[in-house]
């Protein structure tokens, strides 16, 4: 007989968005006239930049041509992305990062999710909670122990440390669902923690990109120290409308070792490019010249602008809900508006009303664990009329 890897039905039959995509879908069926505005998952509505779009349809002609065919792509990227990246999300702001400790991906999602094919299960691991369901279902899956670190109104959602120290640290600032941040001074306590207790940290910063306030860092790197302790995750999905196309890329820094159950000491560096090598056949070579282009001038000035207008949305969404007289969090760094559910109710029973009276869909806080609960989170992620007449319809509702 076939036998089960059990630690998979410790995690639910449905992810999160896929149990809301349920919803939605009964819901429509039902009531097939009805409008359903999503406020929910954090899927872009604007179109990807005319500079990537033009890069895109040039490394498209050139794979007709058999002069300039690409094949399999290199395992860690293109040189002509690395460097890019290298330049401007590095170099530019002063942090020592080498080529080869960049690795290009799929996305962020597949990458912080792999990452633990090359940690032993017997990590003891931390997740901030709530949190990006990837951290903890992963982590089930391959059977270690997790420890929960609540963030909360009551600590401004900055987590306290594990009463024991763990090996494992999960952090995502600027934060999905919360959208909230961590100060340079905040996020050195946890390298300096890491640090002490020998723990690697991995750091989500796939919205580095909405930041907007000076104190708050781009990347764990500007933190002295950080390269002995954290791998870092980057995203190209919310940053260029990359949902679509896939693509991320992976920091591991060479400094960064692990041991053995012999005693032996081996790079991190070296077993993620061998389990990339093993497992992945590359990000395709037309979208890693998209995510080139995002990197010149005029893409730079074009993403920008898409991502104020998305910000925007936060906005409308931040000043409509706290015109209701409902207490909000995010929306000023991150393109999530996490907010209190009203009259007591539960996060699923807030979105039901939501879906049924105003035909409006947000992510119930409980599906990001269970700090979570009594709490819902939207997405600027729509386009400005659907924004608009969301939030019209939500007001009508009180």
């Amino acid at each position: 007989m076939i036998k089960l890897n059990e630690h998979y039905t410790e995690i639910g039959n449905n992810y999160l968005f896929a149990e809301v995509a349920r919803r939605v879908k009964e819901y429509k069926t039902a009531q097939p006239e009805k409008q359903v505005i999503s406020l929910g998952i954090g899927d872009v509505t604007q179109p990807i930049v005319p500079a990537v779009i033009e890069a895109i349809h040039k490394a498209t002609d050139e794979m007709a041509n058999a002069a300039t065919l690409r094949g399999y792509a290199p395992y860690e990227g293109y040189d002509f992305l690395i460097q890019a990246i290298l330049k401007h999300d590095f170099v530019d702001r002063g942090i020592d990062i080498a080529a080869d400790e960049i690795f290009v991906s799929d996305g962020a999602k597949s990458d912080t999710g792999n990452i633990g094919d090359i940690l032993g299960k017997e990590n003891l691991v931390a997740v901030t909670d709530p949190a990006y369901p990837v951290y903890v279902d992963t982590n089930k899956m391959a059977g270690r122990n997790i420890t929960l670190l609540p963030c909360t109104p009551a600590n401004d959602f900055v987590p306290a440390f594990p009463e024991k120290p763990v090996d494992v640290i999960y952090l995502c600032y600027p934060n999905n669902p919360t959208g909230t941040v961590l100060t340079k001074l905040q996020l050195k306590k946890w390298v300096d923690y890491a640090l002490e207790h020998q723990s690697l940290i991995l750091f989500d910063a796939a919205y580095e990109a909405y930041i907007s306030q000076p104190d708050v860092p781009h990347s764990i790197y500007e933190i002295p120290g950080a390269k002995k302790v954290a791998i870092e995750f980057r995203s190209f999905s919310k940053t260029a409308g990359f949902t679509g196309m896939r693509a991320g890329y992976t920091i591991v820094p060479k400094e960064l070792t692990a041991t053995t159950s012999k005693g032996e000491t081996l790079s991190l560096n070296t077993m993620w490019l061998r389990r990339q090598s093993t497992k992945f056949n590359g990000t395709a070579y037309i979208v890693q010249r998209g995510a080139e282009a995002v990197y010149s001038s005029e893409g730079q000035k074009q993403i920008r602008e898409v991502i104020q207008y998305y910000m925007e949305n936060a906005r409308i969404i931040k000043n409509g809900l706290e015109e209701l007289g409902l207490t909000t969090y995010g929306g000023v760094n991150a393109p999530y508006i996490w907010t209190q559910t009203p009259n007591g109710q539960t996060s699923w029973e807030f979105f039901d009303l939501l879906l049924n009276q105003a035909q409006v869909v947000g992510t119930p806080g409980s599906g990001f664990g269970q700090s979570g609960e009594g709490f819902f989170r939207f997405t600027a992620f729509g386009n400005r009329e659907n924004t608009i007449e969301a939030v019209r319809r939500i007001k009508n509702l009180f």
